[in-house]
């Protein structure tokens, strides 16, 4: 039996992106292998389908990483995850989280303790978009006799979102 070919320079083969995360003497690195065979390194990056969602996240976030605590990083590597989901439930059987860092070596979290976390960001996403309290009356009066920062030329942000409406 002779010799089979099995790839050709003008066929391409399926090709896997890799997400490959380490550490070394300058720190944390966080490196995307696309399938092309190039790669680039990111303080934050998210692949596969619906990745698009889970990346606006962290494109708003990543400028706070530097100063997050490994507890915040876990909580917005979730919530990004999360957001990919659309509707669906974040749940530990979905997902993986691995810690790496200075003084803590590489392990992977259980799923157990993946679903504790899950389930405690998942509280404070439902109290985060609960509606507010209506204001006592005697509050509401004293807020309108003040006016809205708006209304009195106030160009700063006062607190809100600029998504709030």
């Amino acid at each position: 039996m002779g010799w089979i070919c099995t790839q050709r320079s003008w066929k391409r083969p399926y090709g896997v992106g890799l997400l490959v995360g380490g550490l070394d003497e300058s720190g944390a690195h966080l490196y995307y292998n696309c399938p092309s065979g190039n790669y680039f390194e990111y303080q934050a990056f998210a692949i596969g389908s619906r990745s698009q969602a889970a990346m606006t996240y962290l494109e708003c976030k990543f400028n706070n990483f530097t100063a997050s605590s490994r507890e915040d990083l876990i909580k917005d590597a979730l919530i990004a995850t999360r957001e990919s989901l659309q509707g669906e439930k974040l749940r530990s059987s979905v997902c993986t989280i691995v810690v790496v860092g200075v003084g803590e070596p590489f392990h992977i979290l259980d799923q157990e303790t993946v679903q504790q976390l899950i389930d405690t960001f998942e509280i404070v996403r439902e109290e985060e978009s609960a509606p507010a309290e209506p204001k006592p009356a005697a509050d509401r009066d004293s807020a309108t006799d003040q006016g809205s920062a708006a209304e009195q030329g106030g160009a700063e942000n006062q607190g809100g979102s600029p998504m709030d409406i």
